[in-house]
């Protein structure tokens, strides 16, 4: 019998997972090939999860032990679905399709002044301090101004807040381009101000990434204790919820510490929500708030630097329906669905499917509602396989030209990377250029005669 063909979209957890469990829960034989529209895999292990968190990093050892130890699976790197092959082609040369490219465009504000130089979005950010080849050298710089807004109270906010305080050692100790190291050692913001909308026992972060926040030893981290006074509907809220009653807990704890007199300050604002932001000569210089309990009460923070740090969308694919409200892909059971009616074969896992929230293990448990999905439908047609073989997709994109970064081609790159750091004494540093990247990999030998 034929192995069932799987092909899926994004090599981040969503995808690496999907590919894993696939291999693991099928009775009969499947071959996975996951493609990447970049050259590197892992997605937002790579790109998205903080450089000075190396634990939530090691996650990447198990991805590479399932792409190296998995027989029937393969890595496409630096293919991009409906630029190199479409949709519509997939699902000629596989069974099943799984979209688990993440949600790579932010939500906005909505707010005056929104599109001031000096405004970006945290996942922008974060982009570039990572090393993301879609982002400039000098995406960012960070000399002249001394203080920067943080509009949002989840773990990626707290993350770009903790970036923009670190010391030098602690980055030159990360994988993060040297350009990025350079950039934050010129930088002159010594104030960040973490804004909240709703009050603190709604903060999204988590206890454990605040009480990190407090073991950087360059900075205070200030919480005002009126802002520690709850009202009726919060107090309920924080009483039902344990992680709000930890949390709450490590704010009070942080409130009664108050300024230790170091360099730098992480402050937080609760109950304030943004209404405008302020300009000259076309560059942000200011952000005026509102308290969201009582409107009537503003006041205006001078600002250099502002990121909004309100949610990420997914993207729209041509030919699959999208919800634009959600950012998502509509399914039923994560098969991809146009209200009532099934798109046959095409499925979809991670944040393209349930939105952006979670850690990276919530991943697994989509990525496993997804496979079942897969393999009941597999199993209702009695396992018969209706696609090509992997070869025939190999054709194509030789015929194309791609540049194909297989899995010993990234190996190559992860290589080059490692070389870089130990040429300036650290462990790696990231490659950010995808040409650089490219030329590392060299062809991969099935794609050699492109």
């Amino acid at each position: 019998m034929s192995p069932t063909r799987v092909a899926v979209i994004g090599s981040g957890p969503s995808g690496a997972y999907t590919a894993q469990l696939l291999t693991e829960e099928s009775e009969s034989p499947v071959e996975v090939d996951v493609f990447d529209r970049l050259p590197t895999p892992f997605g937002l292990v790579r790109y998205g999860v903080a450089p000075d968190h190396p634990r939530i990093k090691s996650i990447i050892t198990s991805f590479t032990d399932v792409f190296e130890e998995t027989p029937g699976l393969r890595f496409l790197g630096n293919v991009e679905i409906g630029r190199d092959v479409s949709l519509d082609e997939l699902r000629t040369h596989y069974d099943a399709v799984v979209f688990a490219h993440g949600a790579p465009h932010d939500r906005r504000l909505g707010i005056p002044g929104e599109d001031l130089g000096g405004i970006s979005a945290v996942r922008e950010f974060v982009s570039w301090y990572q090393g993301h080849p879609d982002q400039s050298v000098d995406a960012f710089l960070l000399e002249g101004g001394r203080r920067a807004v943080v509009v949002g109270v989840g773990n990626v906010a707290l993350d770009a807040a903790r970036m923009l305080v670190r010391e030098v050692p602690d980055l030159r100790a990360t994988d993060i381009p040297e350009h990025v190291v350079e950039a934050f050692a010129a930088s002159t913001i010594d104030e960040v101000v973490v804004i909240g909308r709703r009050g603190p026992g709604y903060a999204k972060f988590t206890n454990k990434e605040f009480i990190e926040l407090l073991e950087v030893e360059s900075t205070d981290v200030l919480i005002d204790p009126a802002d520690l006074e709850f009202d009726a509907d919060q107090q309920a809220f924080v009483d039902a919820d344990p992680a709000a009653r930890r949390l709450v807990s490590t704010f009070q704890k942080a409130a009664e510490r108050g300024s230790l007199g170091r360099a730098k300050t992480i402050r937080f604002l609760f109950d304030r929500t943004p209404v405008e932001f302020v300009g000259e000569n076309g560059a942000v210089t200011g952000i005026r708030l509102a308290r969201t309990s009582d409107p009537t009460v503003t006041e205006t923070l001078d600002v250099d630097l502002a990121l909004r740090s309100v949610g990420y969308l997914g993207k729209p694919l041509d030919g699959l329906p999208f919800d634009e409200r959600s950012g998502t892909i509509p399914h039923l059971d994560s098969r991809v669905a146009e209200g009532d009616d099934v798109v046959p074969g095409v499925y979809v896992a991670g944040w393209i499917k349930r939105g952006p929230n979670g850690v990276v293990g919530t991943n697994r448990k989509c990525a496993l509602e997804t496979v079942t999905s897969i393999l009941a439908d597999v199993a209702a047609r009695g396992g018969a396989s209706t696609s090509t073989s992997a070869a025939d997709v190999d054709v194509v994109l030789r015929e194309r030209g791609v540049e194909v970064v297989d899995w010993a081609a990234w190996r190559a790159i992860e290589a080059a990377e490692i070389a870089a750091g130990a040429a300036v004494g650290r462990e790696r540093i990231k490659l950010h250029r995808r040409e650089d990247m490219l030329r590392a990999a060299s062809p991969a030998p099935e794609y050699a005669g492109a």
